[in-house]
């Protein structure tokens, strides 16, 4: 037997019409994707498709927040459009997150620093390394994506880190880069990165004041560990 589309649904039980009559926090979440996606297949209803999905996720947007468009399109009725919708939507509400926080804060230690900067890294399936260029308060004048790689490298040149420093006129730096597969231990890598640019820094007499690894649940601080 075909399932009921959400327009032929009882006027109470549509969505849509539910965000509008009692407010999108009377919705569930499954709820609220099938307003993204619209409808389902024959065999499901778009509600159902999305409480499937969220049940593959163990009901964490968080865990949703991870699935990029290739993942949503393996369910049956979600075709790119769709995907691209929902990623899209998740992605919006990571940028709300980063910009509910303070503007040029003062970062002068590991957990300001994990603070600040989460959400920009969160999620990502690659790495990333960041440069947040400081001044003498040690307050944010700048930050700067230096490089994008795959799951466990990224390429840097320590040459451009010390072009935006003078640019910027840094008195400090932090470095930051994210491991996608969750491991807060440095590699040998990002200790000789690390050494090479402290290294550089201090010959133009600017100061690293840490190198802060993040993943998902939690960080890494070079300095609080005494590697700087």
């Amino acid at each position: 037997m075909n399932k009921l589309v959400i327009r032929e649904w009882d006027q109470s039980d549509r969505p849509r019409e539910k965000l509008i009559e009692q407010g999108r926090r009377a919705l569930t979440n499954a709820e609220l994707l099938a307003i993204l996606i619209g409808s389902g297949s024959r065999q499901e209803t778009a509600v159902e498709l999305c409480r499937r999905i969220l049940n593959d996720s163990k009901n964490n947007l968080n865990h949703l927040s991870h699935m990029e468009v290739a993942d949503f399109c393996h369910y049956k009725g979600i075709g790119e459009a769709k995907a691209i919708s929902i990623v899209a939507a998740l992605e919006l509400g990571r940028r709300k997150r980063e910009e509910a926080q303070e503007e040029k804060p003062t970062l002068n230690s590991s957990r300001r620093v994990y603070d600040y900067f989460k959400y920009q890294v969160q999620d990502l399936p690659h790495e990333e390394f960041w440069v947040l260029y400081l001044n003498t308060a040690c307050k944010v004048l700048e930050r700067q994506l230096i490089g994008r790689g795959g799951n466990d490298f990224t390429p840097v040149d320590v040459r451009i880190v010390l072009r935006y420093a003078l640019q910027y006129k840094a008195h400090s730096l932090i470095l930051i880069h994210n491991h996608p597969s969750g491991t807060l231990a440095p590699s040998q890598a990002d200790k000789q990165l690390t050494t090479k640019i402290n290294e550089a820094s201090k010959i133009m007499d600017i100061r690293v004041n840490d190198h802060v690894i993040f993943t998902d649940s939690g960080y890494y601080s070079f300095r609080d560990e005494g590697l700087l």
